[in-house]
């Protein structure tokens, strides 16, 4: 008879204790699963939102000009006068390598007009982008409809005592209707008016070009280093910077989901390991009398070894593939509680691999020591309690 036979034959035995086995190291393989399956789901929905949060990556001309400023862009007055992009240019942004990575691209001309004796500061921007790369503005009133409509920034609205509906004259021939006005933000854009890309061009004289560029990548573990440097070989004459603030709270936290997930996995692992050990300790002692008939009649100690941990195997394999199964039914079923609106990830089959090969390994490590003791028993010592 072969050594798996006589596993296998020692499985379908002791039915109950194997299955009580099973379910203790089931449970434990999908917790881990669930939490780990969480733990990725919950991550792609917090980097979405957090991709969603405005740019990552700002592109500026080089200058050191400091005045009317917006994202590191200075005015210096109405004849604002810096070495800008030309707006047709902006199409080598997508040529770069990882152009696969880039979610919205937001370009902008910023210039300074009088205005009630003041300078303020004009914005131009593509609304349709904009206002879905800035979804934290709140808007009293609505969104421009028409390249002749404008947001006014709370700041500028009190000082100039605008309000939706208001019109203002940004040129002699021009006038501009006030949308509505932007809600404090504590930023720049509180103390500048916000219009049409084109129309603002038009505005300040700069038909065609470009002032900056905010761009956010869209993606998971964007590498924003490598794209920063792709960028700026594009543009020899513009100052690439990631705007670390965003990328570090991404990984915090990520990071921090991350290491609560670990910390309890580790956890139920070290209670699955005890479980198995307790179990087949228990077996090993039970089994004296079998172990010594094996040893009596020419079983060697390793393949003693070899049923017991074939059978710490069979158990592993089991309640690996049953607590994966499990973990990613109880990850789906709880993921809409956990996050309101999100949505579980999917099977990964990676997860899959390692949760059988650690359930296979934490078995048989559990069972190592229940197996040696059983394969070094005297037989004249086992044989004495039959």
């Amino acid at each position: 008879m072969k050594l798996y036979n006589i596993s296998f034959n020692n499985l379908k035995r002791r039915k109950a204790k194997i299955i009580f086995l099973v379910s203790g190291l089931l449970i434990g393989i999908a917790t881990i699963v669930t939490l780990l399956s969480i733990t990725d789901s919950m991550s792609r929905d917090i980097e979405e939102r957090l991709d969603r949060f405005g740019a990552n990556i700002v592109m500026v001309p080089k200058s050191e000009n400091l005045a009317l400023s917006y994202g590191g862009i200075t005015v210096g007055g109405v004849n604002y006068a810096v070495e800008e992009f030309y707006e047709k240019d902006l199409a080598h942004i997508y040529q770069i390598e990882n152009k696969k990575n880039l979610g919205a691209v937001a370009p902008k001309v910023l210039g300074a007009v009088e205005l009630q004796d003041r300078d303020i500061l004009l914005m131009g921007v593509d609304f349709n982008i904009e206002l879905a790369l800035k979804n934290w503005w709140h808007l009293i009133g609505a969104p421009p409809a028409s390249a002749d409509e404008v947001i006014v920034g709370s700041e500028a609205a009190a000082t100039l005592q605008l309000k939706s509906g208001d019109k203002i004259q940004l040129t002699k021939d021009r006038s501009f209707r006030v949308a509505a006005v932007l809600e404090p933000t504590g930023a720049t854009e509180d103390g500048i008016i916000i219009g049409d890309l084109h129309a603002m061009q038009a505005v300040l004289g700069k038909d065609g070009r470009i002032s900056m560029v905010e761009i956010a990548a869209f993606c998971r573990d964007c590498p924003i280093s490598e794209m920063v440097l792709q960028i700026a070989e594009q543009f020899p004459g513009a100052r690439v910077t990631p705007v670390k603030q965003a990328v570090m709270s991404k990984m915090q936290s990520i990071e921090l989901f991350k290491s609560f997930s670990y910390g309890i996995a580790g956890l139920v692992i070290f209670i699955g390991s005890l479980l198995v050990f307790v179990t087949m300790m228990g077996a090993v002692n039970e089994r004296t009398r079998e172990i010594g008939i094996f040893r009596a009649i020419g079983f060697r100690r390793g393949h003693v070894m070899q049923i017991i941990l074939l059978e710490a195997m069979a158990v592993g394999l089991v309640s690996g593939l049953l607590g994966y199964g499990g973990g990613n039914l109880a990850a789906w079923a709880v993921m809409p509680w956990v996050i309101p609106g999100s949505s579980f990830a999917g099977f990964n089959l990676s997860l899959g691999g390692i949760a059988v090969l650690l359930a296979v390994s934490l078995s048989l490590m559990a069972s190592y020591y229940p197996a040696r003791k059983g394969s070094n028993m005297d037989p004249s010592a086992a044989l004495r309690v039959l």
